[in-house]
């Protein structure tokens, strides 16, 4: 997508569209070209070729294709049926919802009116250069996989307004989503500006007749003329402000203006002019920077860990600070840096480089009000090593509290997030891991823990009222409605490369 990966990491990748199985949860890890997926390991082969076996037979029963089976309630318990042989019981299903779909179909129609508040969302500008989307895309019809597209100049629609809407508010049970971006030192590779993400709000809450989405504005501490800017991006009205400590994350390489969250000199400024505006949330981007980085870009290595957030936090206790991915670093194949490896680390000592750190910081310097988001951490986790998504959640609520831990999904990267909705909903930590580890047990899907991660915990930190019943609510509500009456729709597709 940014062109960070060289030709030859990029020849060992192809479009996830077209190479990844469309099963309803990712059965390999899926990248834009930030960083190196790792290849598919023999726990996600084998995965793969039980849903493969059981998809099949249970779709034939129901006189369907394969593929329109997994779009359906049924064919989501299948994937987590498969899961749970693979890794073990970590995943809340009954075999029953499998091979009866009147009985996942009741169990999802019960679950649909939960309030999902997805914090981490992503779409990106009409007028982006970012290409790598727009070769993928050419790669589905090139190949004759969608009859539909072969022959045609592709572009990258998929990653644009007209899907984000579709499959958040269509394709998942999200109610309310927060739009975000990413900067760059070049203008014009920002997913979105800052006016981009507050005309975006205003044409979703206007078609919905309601508030169904908040929106950030990007902020960009050092950078010539940044607190003009900020002054700017302030008289929009965001719902709050994010920042990219690494500078610029699209391009590494050229990124000039790093900063630290405990800087007085440069960050503070900022936060001062947030506080006179009324802004209490303070989102920063960190992690999603593995060891592999390391040595490939040394000055910024500094800037990319959770050691900065404590002094901010203690000097700014007005300000919530939302530390987005919960700074994990385990992204991208090779130099120790994926799940498996960090599992291996979890059982040989406790802890998980970076999450870890940041759950310890309410208890080591007393301050209440850091946040760890669950974006892109639940989604690689799940899919890589799930027992390392139950640690990192049990770990994040052990130490921040259960009410300082918050649902983001970085969607629409990995595609629709209701299967990482669904994680959720099903996710348990064994009993051995609760004792081993010092975690709690997460409960139902509509307990109290997993209903404050999903709303009640960003509902808070935003103000937000939610109806009494949502299937009641606006015209988002009744067009759902008629949307889930007309039969699946769900695609099941990624957006981004997997490993050869």
């Amino acid at each position: 997508m940014s062109g960070f990966l060289s030709p030859e990491e990029l020849r060992a990748l192809e479009p996830a569209e077209t190479s990844s199985f469309a099963s309803p949860i990712p059965t390999q890890i899926v990248s834009s070209d930030e960083f190196l997926p790792p290849p598919q390991n023999k726990a996600q082969r084998e995965v793969e070729a039980r849903l493969k076996e059981m998809g099949t037979r249970l779709a034939r029963k129901q006189g369907m294709s394969r593929r329109s089976f997994f779009t359906t309630a049924a064919g989501m318990a299948t994937a987590f049926l498969a899961m749970n042989q693979v890794y073990g019981g970590l995943f809340d299903v009954l075999p029953a919802e499998a091979a009866t779909p009147e009985m996942a179909d009741e169990r999802a129609a019960l679950l649909q009116d939960q309030f999902i508040f997805d914090g981490h969302t992503h779409f990106l500008r009409d007028d982006t250069r970012l290409t790598g989307f727009v070769k993928m895309r050419q790669a589905v019809g090139d190949a004759g996989w969608n009859p539909a597209l072969k022959g045609k100049k592709q572009t990258i629609e998929d990653l644009k307004y007209s899907n984000y809407y579709k499959e958040i508010f269509l394709d998942s049970d999200t109610k309310v989503a927060l739009i975000s971006s990413a900067p760059s030192d070049i203008p014009r590779d920002w997913f979105l500006t800052n006016e981009m993400m507050a005309a975006a709000r205003t044409k979703v809450n206007t078609a919905a007749g309601s508030k169904r989405l908040l929106c950030h504005a990007i902020f960009t501490p050092g950078k010539p003329g940044w607190l003009d800017s900020l002054d700017r991006a302030l008289a929009l009205k965001p719902d709050s402000v994010k920042g990219y400590t690494i500078g610029d994350n699209m391009h590494k390489e050229l990124s000039q203006y790093p900063w630290r969250m405990d800087d007085e000199k440069v960050a503070y400024l900022g936060y001062e002019k947030m506080q006179k505006a009324g802004i209490k949330n303070v989102c920063v981007h960190k992690g999603l920077f593995p060891p592999s980085l390391d040595k490939l870009f040394p000055s910024l290595r500094p800037y990319v860990d959770v050691s900065d957030v404590a002094k901010a936090a203690k000097d700014w206790p007005q300000l919530n600070f939302i530390i987005y991915h919960s700074g994990y670093r385990n992204v991208g194949g090779g130099g120790g840096s994926d799940a498996a490896e960090a599992w291996a680390m979890v059982e040989k000592s406790g802890r998980n480089e970076w999450v870890t750190d940041l759950a310890e910081i309410p208890e080591k310097y007393g301050v209440t009000n850091v946040y760890g988001d669950l974006g892109q951490l639940f989604a690689a986790c799940t899919v890589t090593q799930p027992k390392l998504a139950a640690y990192l959640v049990g770990c994040l609520i052990r130490g921040l509290g259960t009410d300082h831990v918050v649902w983001g999904t970085d969607a629409l990267w990995t595609g629709s997030p209701q299967w990482q909705i669904e994680g959720l909903r099903r996710l348990e930590t064994p009993e051995d891991m609760q004792k081993r580890f010092g975690l709690k047990a997460l409960g139902p899907a509509g307990g109290p823990v997993k209903t404050a991660i999903f709303s009640g915990n960003s509902s808070r930190l935003y103000d937000y009222k939610a109806p009494a019943r949502w299937s009641k609510m606006d015209r988002f509500a009744a067009l759902r409605e008629e949307y889930l009456q007309s039969g699946p729709h769900r695609t099941n597709l990624r957006y981004g490369y997997v490993a050869v």
